[in-house]
This record gives structure tokens, sequence and C-alpha cells, in this order.
């Protein structure tokens, strides 16, 4: 295969396909994606990909806002922590730290809007490329492993998926991401401590965690209510 044919296959595999048609597909979707987040078995390290897209949101943020990222780290218990040098304090910090758990919901909606307009392989390798360039900011040799993996399964849907399996398979992430959120938004509410973000976000504000929370209840909302708006036609 010369440079020109190889521009040519990744060309076809970036362009759009046609809008899938409605079927049982979007209905194994949603039920892969609900299990995945239901079953402790199998939500333990599924997890990692809320975890990994949580700490990327703090990173794009940061960056847009003026901070400079430095790094983040995925632990094996899947919590994750990422860095960016700036301000200790202001609208910079305050943003950058925002952004982590809406993050998951917004990129969740997304996939599910794109899967079901013919834009799923476009959006795979854009998450790979992410992906990749992120590799240079891993700080530990699990964190590494965990997103060069995620990368490698993005990469060989994208190159080798067809376009059905790939519209269902990004369908799935989007609702798991959605739920994810949710579910990580729920342990932050019912358990969080003083390093999570929205007690982070009270000693940065005049504002009380609680109010930081119901803050990202919303976004969430508006995420899953987008979502639904796509998938609702089509099942209903």
């Amino acid at each position: 295969m010369n440079f020109e044919q190889l521009g040519r296959e990744i060309g076809g595999r970036i362009a759009p396909d046609a809008a899938p048609s409605a079927g049982a597909w979007i209905l194994v979707a949603l039920a892969v994606a609900l299990v995945a987040v239901a079953l402790p078995p199998l939500w333990r390290p599924t997890r990692l990909a809320v975890t990994i897209v949580h700490e990327l949101g703090h990173a794009v943020i940061g960056i847009l806002m003026g901070r400079r990222f430095t790094g983040f780290v995925v632990s094996a218990d899947m919590s994750g922590h990422a860095v960016t040098v700036g301000p200790r304090r202001g609208i910079g910090r305050v943003a950058s730290t925002w952004a982590g758990y809406p993050a998951p919901a917004i990129v969740g909606a997304l996939l599910v809007q794109i899967s079901l307009h013919g834009w799923a392989r476009t959006a795979l390798f854009i998450a790979l490329v992410v992906l990749v360039l992120s590799l240079v900011f891993t700080r530990s040799l699990h964190t590494l492993v965990a997103v060069l993996g995620t990368a490698a399964a993005v990469g060989a849907l994208w190159w080798w998926g067809s376009p059905a399996l790939t519209a269902l398979l990004t369908l799935a992430a989007g609702v798991f991401l959605l739920l994810g959120a949710w579910r990580h938004l729920g342990a932050v509410i019912t358990g969080g401590g003083r390093s999570d973000d929205p007690a982070q976000l009270a000693q940065l504000t005049p504002l009380p965690a609680w109010l930081w929370n119901l803050g990202f209840v919303i976004v969430l909302a508006a995420c899953s209510w987008w979502a639904w708006t796509a998938v609702a036609p089509l099942v209903l």
C-alpha cells in the first residue's frame, strides 16, 4: 500500500456515512450501555473511560483559559487527577476545576447525536487523535497503559469496523458516558470529600459545594435531554 492509497483509505474512514436507519440496533446499544453501568463487575473496569474524559475535560478547559496542562494520572481505583499550571485562583482555575464532571456528559451527548447522523467514524478518528496526543501527558505507567489501551480499541473500531458496527458502538459509548457521568456525580454528591471538585470549587469561590453540585445536575440533565431528542424519535 503506497502513501496515496493510504491517504484515500484514511479519507474514506473520516468522511461521514449515511445516517443509519432506525432498528433494533439502537435498543441493543442502549442495553449494552445500561448493563455496563449497572453491573459492578462491568462498571469497575469500564468506568476508566469516564475518568479519562473527566480528566481531559479539566485539561481542555484549562488550556482554553490560558493555563498550561502538565499531565494527568488515572489511578488503579479508576480515580484521576489532572494538573494545569497557572494562577492559583481566578476564573481560569475555577473553569478548569468545574469542567471535569460535565465533560463525560457533554461528550456522551455529542456521541449520541453523531452516531445517529452518520458521523460515527469521523468522531472515532477525532477521539483517536486526542487520545494519542494525550499519551505524552500521562504521568504514571497505569495511566499510560489505560490511555494506550483505550486508543487501541478506538483505533481498531475506526479502521476495521463497518459503518453499522461503528454507529452501534459509538451510540453505546455515548449513552455509557452519559450514564457514567450521572453515576460519578451521584458518588461525589453522596460521599465526596475535601479533595473532590465541588469542595475545591467551594474553596475557590463564595458558592457552597451543594450549589456547584446543583449546577452539575443541571448540565447533566440538559445533556441527557439533548441526547434523548435524537434517540426518542427512533425508539418510540
